[in-house]
């Protein structure tokens, strides 16, 4: 099966009351253990590369372990996106690339002006049959590959629902981000954690059977991070979104849940583990295997979470 867009996932998705796991890769083994995950939950993905990625190990490298991914899975439908591409250069190179899905994220411009940039890349993206999601409020912490930690709530701006209507009438778009309290990184919350669920029932609404996605919503498996700081890490005090509430919004209109933080968590404290374990290993495929390993277990309870499993 060839790469395909995100259409028709997401319109089973907000029927059947489920989300598509949005994965970012970075590596080969990151997609190895995605996909294999995947595979044993029946269930469609989106593999996402951001711009940190594509700078890290170049667009062909990564295109071609996804098509590598699609030859061993051929039954798997896999969407190709951009994650929060910053400019239409980016979003105009990826879509020349082959993805099948790109985003534009403009959400720190004023209404006007995010308006302008999406509609710009959504008139150049679906002349050649690919996707757009944008970004309308102001999520906190790591959109750019800036660092690790968020910011917390209050740093950012909640996604009015008036306004995401008219965004999306004049823009064309076919997903849209909504912030409603998550945040990017491993430090989501600094108290209770806390999703503005009523806002996202209004706009749901206001967009009937409208595709909407959630972004900075790792749950920062606890397991994970115990065994980081365990084996030498250094991430005291990290939170975030508790799993009951990313079942909910999946449950709520959002049809795509993006999942970075706890893919780095996974493979770092797999790594941790065997360089204190057993360091007479040097050979890289040592302490790689357990780290792919932990990434499958780790998708594999993350669709669990998300209601997509045997849904192909």
């Amino acid at each position: 099966m060839p790469l395909v867009t995100t259409t028709e996932m997401f319109k089973k998705a907000y029927s059947g009351g489920y989300a598509i796991g949005a994965f970012n890769v970075n590596n080969m083994e990151l997609i190895q253990g995605i996909m294999s995950g995947v595979a044993e939950k029946k269930c469609a993905v989106i593999l996402q590369i951001s711009k940190g990625a594509r700078e890290y190990a170049n667009p062909i490298y990564l295109r071609k372990l996804i098509e590598a991914a699609i030859e061993e899975y051929p039954n798997i439908p896999v969407a190709m996106h951009l994650d929060h591409g910053p400019d239409f250069e980016l979003c105009k190179a990826s879509v020349d690339g082959g993805f099948t899905s790109v985003m534009i994220d403009a959400s720190h411009d004023e209404f006007e002006e995010n308006i302008r940039k999406t509609k710009e890349v959504v008139e150049y993206a679906h002349k050649f049959g690919v996707v757009v999601e944008a970004e309308l409020g102001k999520l906190v912490g790591t959109q750019f590959d800036e660092g690790e930690k968020g910011g917390g709530q209050s740093s950012g701006h909640f996604t009015d629902p008036d306004q995401a209507v008219e965004f999306v009438e004049r823009t064309g778009c076919d997903s849209l981000a909504v912030a409603i309290g998550t945040s990017h990184g491993a430090f989501k919350f600094k108290g209770d954690p806390q999703l503005d669920f009523e806002r996202l029932e209004i706009i749901t609404k206001k967009l009937k059977g409208y595709p909407l996605v959630l972004h900075g919503a790792s749950t920062v498996i606890p397991e994970f991070v115990d065994m980081c700081n365990k084996y030498g890490g250094k991430i005291p005090g990290a939170k975030g979104v508790p799993e009951d509430m990313i079942s909910k919004a999946a449950k709520s209109g959002v049809c795509k849940v993006n999942i970075d933080t706890d893919l780095r968590l996974a493979m770092t404290a797999a790594i941790r583990k065997s360089f204190v374990e057993k360091p007479e290993n040097f050979d890289p495929r040592k302490y790689l295997v357990p780290a792919r390993d932990a990434v499958k277990q780790m998708v594999m309870h993350k669709l669990d979470i998300l209601g997509n499993v045997n849904t192909l």
